[in-house]
């Protein structure tokens, strides 16, 4: 008997009556049901998240307006920017209805943006800033996964409001830090100026030094000077003094002679005014004697002169007497002028010795005045270069702060507040969710296929066995039977991944050979358990499936697993599957692909002789088995 007899023989079986045929074509879709419906159901739901209800709270109070900062209440900002994108179906509710609504998960999760949330966002200016919070409620018991979705709904938003607030704070820095330029490019022109003067003050506390020098030498001459007029002026003083009192004196003493020259003058007058009367006296004695009157006249005549002489001399005396009088009285006026003199030199003495000990406290003013201008000129000096080097580092500070327009600081803060730009470069590129499992799934639905195939085909025609001594026609009829059964099977699921779901594939004939090798291989492994342990190898198909689940890299990375799993992931053949369909339907590696496909390989040559070595021992052998049915089927 052929191998071709041979296939043909069990298809006749498998469909040798309705029921027979309806369960085999049903066993055939079970690869289409499990992987086509699973990818579909998956293919893209971050498309479905606008259809996903979310509560929005929004308790935030603001913040009232303060000077020219107008009043500002960030959670309405940001809850009208999430109505707005529609990344979720939001619900902007009170906490209560949001709390009930997610008791009976009319939400799947619950935003909150609590009363100090734009107070918490605006301490940043304060000297006590802190965090602004954001509360994300979940209800397990609604859906696992909607915690995890709303986590990252949180984060998106966190991540939106930390680039507003960071574009904001960062604008009014690099603002501060132009007005900061602007005050230094002030100070270094003011410091320029103060450098000018005091190069100016320099010179002119130079100048002072000199004058300094000269008020010192003047004032010390000036000292001396007043020192010899305070003890002139007090020898004026006794001089004057001693003069005053023998002024005094000669004004006595002319007193005196001016009241005896009046007693004089007055007996001078009185017989200068007797004369006529004895004149007349003597005429009249000379007539009453009888004597003519020419001797009369003679006689007068004689006397005359005499009278003249004394008339003369009484002027005279008057004369003398008047001066004596106005002698008298200078003496008086210059003992008086003296005693004035004498009280206006001591006064004199006193002011030269108070202009003395004013010349010697100006000396020494003088000689300290030099001092000080001396070391004003030295710090004045320091001053001028340390004016310099400030005006040298104000100017070099001003130019290291960049001198930005509104716009340029704007852009600055954009990029201060969102430095970096996600810019993705994929070797590869899963266009969706659906099309990123779907080698995984693909390889899944291979082995549950190939596992429900062997069902109901019988995997060594005992027959077969009896009739024929060749153990290598029997094998490779046992699994050609399941394989081309496995291929239409993988067929119609490339069918459905292909034109039903629209999952591009840059390698379309690759992706539907790899799904071919790995359902032929899978064939050849379940044949070989099949063979050896009978119904027990079945069940080990089904325990296999399930480590090859968890170790096969599908969703997760291989490397998270527990090492234990971790090292049957590079044993175990469906890794080798889902790691060559990724790389023909994403368009990765080929090599890559190909080591793969030889690695497939090899497990299905070791399988079918392992099958084959079996079907030889039952050629040869019979056991208690082939004798008693098996406890499991």
């Amino acid at each position: 008997m052929k191998v071709p007899q041979m296939i043909a023989a069990e298809l006749r079986r498998l469909t040798s009556t309705r029921m027979s045929v309806l369960a085999l074509l049903a066993l055939l879709a079970v690869p289409v049901l499990y992987g086509g419906l699973y990818l579909w159901a998956n293919q893209d739901p971050y498309a479905k998240f606008p259809d996903v209800p979310v509560a929005l709270v929004v308790e935030d109070e603001g913040t009232p307006a303060t000077g020219d900062q107008p009043a500002r209440n960030v959670g309405d900002e940001v809850a009208d920017q999430l109505v707005e994108d529609g990344a979720f179906d939001w619900h902007r509710v009170s906490a209560d209805a949001a709390a009930a609504g997610l008791d009976d998960a009319t939400y799947d999760f619950a935003i909150t943006l609590p009363a100090d949330f734009s107070d918490a966002l605006a301490s940043i200016e304060t000297d006590h800033p802190r965090q602004a919070e954001i509360l994300l409620s979940t209800n397990d018991a609604n859906s696992y996964l909607a915690g995890t979705i709303g986590a990252q709904a949180v984060e998106r938003i966190r991540a939106a409001v930390a680039e507003q607030v960071g574009h904001e704070a960062a604008a009014l820095l690099l603002d501060s830090i132009s007005e900061v330029r602007g005050g230094i490019v002030d100070a270094a022109d003011g410091a320029s100026q103060l450098a000018d003067g005091t190069a100016s003050a320099v010179d002119g506390a130079a100048q002072l030094a000199d004058g300094a020098g000269r008020l010192s030498t003047g004032s010390s001459q000036l000292a001396d000077g007043t020192a010899q007029l305070a003890d002139g002026t007090a020898r004026l003083a006794d001089g004057s003094s001693q003069l005053a009192s023998g002024a005094a004196q000669v004004a006595d003493g002319n007193e005196q002679l001016a009241a005896s020259a009046d007693r004089v003058g007055a007996a001078v007058d009185e017989a200068a005014s007797a004369v006529p009367e004895a004149r007349q006296a003597i005429a009249d004695a000379l007539a009453a004697r009888g004597v003519d009157q020419a001797t009369i006249d003679a006689a007068l005549a004689e006397l005359d002169p005499v009278g003249d002489r004394i008339a003369a001399g009484d002027d005279r005396v008057q004369e003398v007497v008047g001066q004596i009088d106005r002698l008298a009285e200078g003496s008086r006026q210059v003992a008086d002028g003296s005693a004035e003199l004498a009280a206006g030199a001591a006064s004199a003495a006193d002011g030269a010795a108070q202009v003395a000990d004013g010349a010697a406290q100006l000396a020494d003013g003088a000689s300290a005045l030099q001092g000080g201008a001396g070391a004003l000129e030295e710090g004045l000096g320091r001053l001028e270069s340390g004016a310099g080097e400030l005006r040298d580092g104000l100017a070099d500070g001003a130019a290291e702060i960049p001198d930005t327009t509104q716009s340029t600081r704007d852009a600055q803060a954009t990029t201060i507040a969102d430095p970096i730009a996600l810019e993705t470069d994929s070797v590869t590129h899963a266009d969706s969710y659906g099309a990123g499992l779907a080698p995984f799934f693909a390889a899944l639905a291979g082995w549950i296929g190939i596992y429900a195939l062997f069902l109901i085909v019988k995997p060594v025609s005992r027959r077969a066995v009896t009739a024929l001594h060749s153990p290598v026609r029997i094998t490779l009829a046992g699994w050609l039977t399941p394989g081309l059964l496995g291929a239409v099977q993988m067929g119609a699921l490339f069918l459905v991944l292909a034109v039903t779901l629209g999952f591009p594939m840059s390698h379309p004939l690759g992706t539907f050979g790899v799904m071919t090798l790995a359902s032929a291989t899978f064939a050849a492994i379940i044949l070989a358990l099949n063979v050896w342990l009978g119904s027990v190898g079945q069940f080990l198909g089904l325990v296999l499936m399930v480590l090859q689940l968890v170790t096969a890299g599908g969703t997760f990375p291989w490397q998270t697993l527990p090492a234990p799993l971790a090292a049957l992931h590079h044993v175990l053949p469906m890794g080798y599957a889902v790691d060559a369909m990724r790389q023909v339907m994403y368009g990765g590696d080929l090599t890559r692909a190909g080591t793969d496909a030889l690695v497939l390989g090899a497990w299905l040559a070791g399988a079918f002789a392992l099958a084959a070595i079996g079907v030889t021992r039952m050629t040869h052998f019979r056991t208690l088995r082939d004798l008693q049915p098996s406890l499991i089927g």
